[in-house]
C-alpha cells in the first residue's frame, strides 16, 4: 500500500566550485542518532562521523512478525522495491548479491530524483545487518549511507532500526533534509511492516 504522505521537494540549485580554498576542514562529530536501546554489539553500526555539511538521523519501526521473516525481505539487495514503494525498478549492475554488489534503482515520478546507483557495504545474516551507500545517479542526496539492523522483541516480533548520514544539499537546511529523508525511510519501514506481518500471518 503506497504511503500517502506529501514530500517537500528539495529544490535544485546551481553548484559553484571555489578554487583555492585551503582552509582546514572541521573535524567530523561522531553521532549515534538512534532513539532505541540498540544492543552493544550493534551500536557501532549506527555511529556515524557527521561532517559540518551533513545530517544524520534514524527511524525505528516495530513489526509483528518474526525476525527471520522480516530479514528475508530486507536482505534482498536486488529487490528493494518489494517494500520500498518510491522505487519502481532495480537492476544489479555488478555482483551476485554479496558485499560489493552494485545496483541501479529507478525512482517513481514526483520525487527530485530519477535514479540512484548504490553499493552493498554490509550484509550480515547472523547479526541481521544491511548497509548500502549511494555512489552515483541522478539525485541530490550525495554521500548517502544507510545502515539497517533488526532486533528480536519480547513478543516474538521485530524492531527495525535504520539510520543514515547524507550531505545537506546546497540551498537546504539540515532540518529540511532530515525531514525529507526521514519521511521516505519511515514510509519504507511502514510498508515493510505491513508486508512482513501479512506474510507471517499467511504462513500459519
Amino acid at each position: 500500500m503506497p504511503c500517502s504522505l506529501q514530500l517537500q521537494r528539495i529544490n535544485p540549485t546551481n553548484t559553484v566550485t571555489l578554487a583555492g580554498n585551503f582552509h582546514k576542514q572541521p573535524q567530523p562529530t561522531w553521532v549515534i542518532p538512534v532513539p532505541f536501546s540498540v544492543p552493544n554489539n550493534h551500536i557501532h553500526y549506527h555511529t556515524h562521523a557527521v561532517g559540518p555539511n551533513q545530517c544524520c538521523s534514524a527511524v525505528v519501526q516495530t513489526i509483528s512478525a518474526p525476525i527471520d521473516t522480516v530479514w528475508s525481505l530486507v536482505r534482498r539487495f536486488d529487490n528493494p522495491q518489494a517494500y520500498k514503494h518510491f522505487l519502481k525498478s532495480c537492476h544489479v549492475i555488478v555482483g551476485d548479491g554479496n558485499v560489493g554488489t552494485l545496483r541501479e534503482v529507478r525512482v517513481i515520478s514526483g520525487l527530485p530524483a530519477a535514479s540512484s546507483t548504490e553499493r552493498l557495504e554490509i550484509l550480515d545474516d547472523e547479526k541481521h545487518v544491511l548497509s548500502f551507500s549511494v555512489v552515483g545517479g541522478d539525485h541530490r542526496l550525495n554521500n548517502y549511507r544507510s545502515v539497517t539492523t533488526l532486533h528480536r522483541s519480547d513478543d516474538n516480533g521485530t524492531v527495525v532500526v535504520e539510520s543514515y548520514i547524507v550531505d545537506i544539499p546546497q540551498g537546504n537546511t539540515k532540518e529540511e533534509t532530515c525531514v525529507f529523508v526521514d519521511t521516505i525511510v519511515r514510509c519504507n519501514l511502514q510498508s515493510l511492516a505491513q508486508i512482513a506481518t501479512n506474510f507471517a500471518y499467511n504462513q500459519h
